[in-house]
């Protein structure tokens, strides 16, 4: 694979700006889920509702953050001179610990059998969303290396007796399973088969246009009722569905940035808007839009979205040079797992030693809903402290 001359090799601070947001979003929405008697408008709609409202469009965002980076994650490497081996080595670690601290997540919440358990499921969940911080922080070159790795290999035997310790539900075998791949592990699978697809093509612009055309497709024959595939075909298509909106990130992150004249008005990008919400309004009536059941109209709407959202940052930051804005999100791009790790410690730290911080009063209604935001605000300053005593998650 060559260096694109032509890409941007500076900081591109919109995509940061974007990152940022939509974690913020992300941790309001997440705290917001435990909240009662909330507007539907603020939840994920259900799995047959037709219908998407912006808690459904938060998930697509970060996929489609994940593709508008990929190529400069490439580049840089590339530019640095790493051979293949190395950025092969490097992807697929990444790819790897997504996968493991997704599945670890959906096991702390799900499919155990607590009776039969040596150690309780909210001292299981503490340390599997615990663990991940020591063995994937960014540790400062001047920290002592045998603390360092006294810390990741120590997280890492923490991990491995974990799984050990689990007992499954009805079945009482020993082990976690991947009852599903979690929010992480999607995101993994996801970014896994885009950058393997990317470097055959050497970044082409025209063959990742082509490669989301087949995902899109791939999507829409998964969810056909008359078509049965093999299980093996069908593991890996289900993977396509949010690959085409990672696949779809990288299309408008070349569009942008791999140009040798930046235009006025890109019409490229405009075009893509136009054709994602003709696709996901013309597949609508198949398919319906359902973030649950992963609808190719989901998928393409809210690659839509995403694009007219980063085309207006695009405009306001890179353009028109108002970015002080940004500063109050920029802990969280900065620090994207650490910042979705987080909480889930804190919540099950409080669930072990059972502790009721927040009263009753704010886990209802308006007041939950002030709250969820005011928690969002908090973790974001959180984040500043940790990003400036380089608490950095870094895969």
């Amino acid at each position: 694979m060559k260096i694109k001359e032509n890409l941007y090799n500076q900081r591109i601070i919109s995509i940061d700006a974007l990152r940022g947001i939509t974690i913020f979003v992300m941790i309001f929405v997440n705290e917001l889920a435990s909240i009662q008697d909330v507007p539907q408008w603020m939840r994920h709609m259900p799995a047959d509702a037709d219908a998407m409202t912006f808690v459904d469009l938060v998930f697509p965002a970060f996929l489609f953050i994940v593709g508008m980076s990929i190529p400069f994650a490439f580049n840089a490497r590339l530019i640095k001179g790493d051979p293949p081996k190395t950025i092969w080595t490097h992807t697929l670690k990444r790819a790897l610990a997504l996968i493991i601290i997704g599945v670890y997540m959906v096991n702390s919440s799900e499919g155990f059998d607590a009776s039969k358990m040596i150690i309780t499921p909210a001292v299981w969940g503490l340390l599997a969303y615990a663990m991940p911080i020591p063995i994937w922080n960014k540790y400062p070159k001047d920290f002592s290396a045998g603390l360092k790795y006294v810390l990741q290999y120590g997280g890492m035997l923490v991990l491995i007796a974990l799984y050990f310790l689990y007992v499954q539900e009805g079945t009482g075998k020993v082990g976690i399973t991947p009852q599903w791949w979690g929010i992480l592990g999607l995101i993994g699978w996801a970014y896994l088969i885009s950058v393997i697809y990317y470097w055959l093509v050497s970044g082409r612009l025209w063959a990742m246009i082509a490669f989301l055309v087949v995902c899109v497709a791939a999507n829409s024959i998964h969810l056909t009722k008359d078509i049965h595939l093999p299980e093996w075909l069908g593991f890996i298509v289900g993977h396509l569905t949010h690959t085409s909106l990672v696949t779809a990130g990288v299309v408008i992150s070349l569009l942008f940035f791999d140009r040798k004249v930046e235009a006025k008005i890109n019409w490229p990008v405009i075009l893509f808007i136009v054709l994602f919400f003709v696709v996901g309004f013309s597949l609508r009536p198949y398919y319906g839009i359902s973030k649950i059941h992963g609808t190719p109209s989901w998928t393409m709407i809210s690659a839509g979205i995403c694009t007219i959202l980063f085309y207006f940052l695009f405009w306001l930051m890179e353009i028109k040079k108002k970015t002080k804005w940004s500063e109050f999100f920029m802990p969280a791009a900065a620090n994207p797992l650490l910042i979705y790790i987080l909480p889930g410690v804190i919540y099950y730290f409080c669930k072990a030693l059972n502790l009721h911080i927040i009263p009753g009063y704010f886990r209802v209604g308006v007041p939950g809903i002030i709250w969820s935001l005011l928690f969002s605000i908090i973790m974001l300053y959180v984040m500043r402290i940790f990003n400036r005593f380089k608490i950095q998650l870094h895969l």
